[in-house]
């Protein structure tokens, strides 16, 4: 008989679940693609679309907009993270799409565009106001800000994306894909908001549950995308130095980003608490809204997991990083 697992590593598990379960998602797809492929049992063209309209349902229905007005009139703060978020970042994404082709001889277009896509997403919410608040750092403002950059980021990721694809050389429609994405986001998402005062008091009560619950649909989006790529032997082709070279990139893409960051609040002499919230909010981008959008915007190519290769590796980076800085600055100061 196993022992149960002694209660010290209960917390570590309980936080890192979302990261087990991005694994298992992964190496599930590797041991049975066919019921998440295109065609599959599972019908992920269908579901992917559902999960997509739960998620930001239910982000609209959590979303405590009472809580974001009191960090609204910190304005030196916003135009700093939004800034950082939808315009500093996006010009490093567009450099990018010109390195990476000289470093990846296969599949460069794809990695080039995972990069971009990285790079015109939101921050995220719930991530950056729970590390802003380890730190001690102002947190309402955290809030406002991540909350604000992912209503932006529903409409201006896809037109950024449109935007500085045309730089090198791709073109595409771009009006029915943002009907699409309408469709699909900002109706469940208004609706969520709508329906909030009427389900405040269970929301509050069941918010572990949201959560579990937006994670899970994530999750299958993972496995759907992987699935593909293993089916159309994808992985196979390119081997391991593939997933290593994007992932050294991505480090190096972060580390960049942190210091960049970090100089241009000190630079501009934000005061601890707001260059924390600063920092935790410009440096980070969101999986949970950037994987229901590429499917949306990259659905149809065969590539997509490529694609997301680049998000997924960036998740990874900068819970590890932030959380280890999170911690320094709570005990030393930033």
């Amino acid at each position: 008989m196993i022992p149960p697992t002694p209660a010290p590593n209960r917390p570590w598990l309980r936080n890192n679940s979302f990261l087990l379960g991005l694994g298992a998602a992964v190496a599930l797809a590797f041991v049975f693609p066919a019921p998440g492929s295109r065609g599959g049992v599972l019908h992920p063209e269908v579901l992917n679309n559902v999960g997509i309209a739960l998620i930001l349902f239910l982000q609209g229905l959590s979303l405590a907009f009472e809580s974001v007005r009191k960090g609204a009139a910190n304005w030196r703060l916003h135009v700093i993270v939004q800034t950082f978020t939808f315009v500093v970042f996006p010009l490093v994404g567009l450099l990018l799409t010109w390195l990476v082709p000289s470093i990846w001889t296969t599949q460069p277009g794809a990695i080039s565009d995972g990069f971009l896509y990285l790079c015109v997403l939101p921050s995220t919410i719930s991530t950056s106001v729970v590390f802003t608040a380890v730190a001690r750092g102002n947190t309402a403002g955290a809030l406002f800000n991540a909350a604000f950059s992912n209503l932006l980021g529903v409409l201006l990721t896809p037109i950024l994306v449109y935007l500085l694809m045309r730089t090198t050389g791709q073109t595409g429609s771009v009006g029915p894909l943002l009907l699409k994405i309408a469709g699909l986001t900002l109706v469940p998402f208004a609706l969520g908001m709508l329906l909030r005062p009427h389900f405040l008091a269970v929301i509050e009560a069941r918010r572990a549950w949201v959560t579990r619950l937006s994670n899970l649909v994530v999750l299958f989006i993972v496995y759907a995308a992987f699935c593909d790529s293993v089916t159309q032997e994808i992985w196979q082709r390119h081997g391991a130095s593939l997933t290593a070279a994007t992932f050294a990139l991505v480090v190096l893409l972060f580390a960049g980003m942190s210091a960049l960051l970090y100089g241009s609040c000190r630079a501009l002499r934000l005061n601890r608490e707001d260059f924390i919230a600063a920092y935790f909010c410009g440096v980070k981008k969101t999986l949970a809204m950037g994987v229901p959008l590429a499917v949306l915007i990259f659905g149809a190519r065969a590539d997509l997991t490529l694609i997301l290769l680049p998000i997924i590796f960036y998740h990874l980076v900068q819970l590890v990083g932030n959380g280890v800085l999170a911690n320094r600055w709570a005990r030393t100061g930033a």
